[in-house]
């Protein structure tokens, strides 16, 4: 019998059936990190979204034989680990191939037709005091003919390039940061960079991703650029980020991710300051969870474990 634990239930809004095997259930609607070794004592697979599982915590759970995560990325697991003690590690694949894009798309066209700056406009009377029927105090641009640089070729950059290219985007796929060769349809990275008016990100967190946008690549982008980050918040500096906002090295960013979450005290980019810009858009990691896609989310993460159950690991990250 499978002892299955679910350390953050909290974490989706979604139905998730029980696993059609013979197992014990137990689930928890939130686990603080100091809590996981405890609740995980006697699990042979364990449910786990954001909360970290590292070597030290792994090795102290000898019953532990999967670990799903109910999340695309795995950066919270020390994979090595699990791979030296034979564990299981599997993911989310392909959930959020249209929430997560539509997000992106619509935080450049936020930023685009400065909405922001323009509701603040009609909030203080600018409107009401206008002598025409509109004002135009905020620049407007279009999608349409604008170049979108995307960083990350997997089903979600690929999600948002099919609806950039629907709105008339020219879209520049990006070659990896340092690759010796350009595969053929990619664009050498630092050239995909200098020529963009919108920057994507879709890129998993790894080491070689860790900071991949700094300071060099934020002057190296167009004044008037946007850096839309749906991602991870460890791919970019958020330090040199809040540089490039306030001295408009960049026109503007949306972000819904940030290095740490929750963030506490202490992250530049929650700043009172820079949250009040008009061209700066932050939401609270919510780029995937539209309903669908949570409920896609939770049957995988089901399905997942039943194909354990059975001897047969799918969508197996080890």
């Amino acid at each position: 019998m499978e002892r299955i634990v679910y350390l953050e239930r909290e974490s989706i809004i979604a139905d998730v059936r029980r696993p059609a095997c013979d197992h014990a259930w137990s689930e928890y609607a939130r686990t603080s990190q100091a809590e996981v070794e405890a609740r995980l004592a006697d699990a042979t697979i364990a449910i786990v979204n954001k909360l970290i599982l590292d070597a030290e915590t792994i090795a102290r759970l000898p019953m532990l034989k999967m670990i799903a995560v109910a999340a695309t990325g795995t950066n919270n697991v020390d994979l090595d680990a699990c791979r030296a003690r034979g564990i299981v590690v599997s993911n989310i694949r392909g959930y959020a191939v249209h929430t997560v894009p539509e997000h992106a798309i619509a935080l450049m066209l936020a930023l685009s037709r400065n909405l922001v700056a323009y509701r603040n406009s009609v909030q203080a009377g600018r409107w009401q005091e206008s002598e025409q029927f509109c004002f135009f105090d905020h620049p407007i641009r279009d999608l349409h003919g604008a170049t979108l640089a995307v960083l990350g070729s997997g089903s979600l950059g690929d999600g948002v390039v099919r609806l950039a290219e629907a709105f008339g985007m020219h879209v520049l796929k990006a070659e990896r940061k340092g690759a010796p060769v350009c595969r053929p349809g990619y664009t050498p990275f630092a050239e995909a960079l200098a020529a963009a008016d919108v920057v994507s990100l879709h890129c998993p967190l790894t080491p070689e991703t860790q900071g991949l946008i700094g300071a060099n690549e934020l002057r190296a982008m167009k004044s008037s650029a946007l850096l839309i980050n749906t991602a991870r918040g460890g791919l970019v500096d958020e330090v040199a980020l809040v540089a490039a906002l306030r001295e408009g090295w960049i026109a503007g960013a949306g972000f819904d991710v940030l290095t740490k979450e929750p963030p506490r005290e202490g992250n530049p980019l929650l700043s009172p300051e820079l949250l009040a810009l008009p061209n700066f858009l932050l939401t609270p990691h919510v780029a995937w969870a539209s309903r669908p896609a949570m409920q896609a989310l939770a049957d995988q993460l089901i399905d997942n474990i039943e194909a354990f159950a059975r001897g047969e690991p799918r969508n197996c990250v080890v």
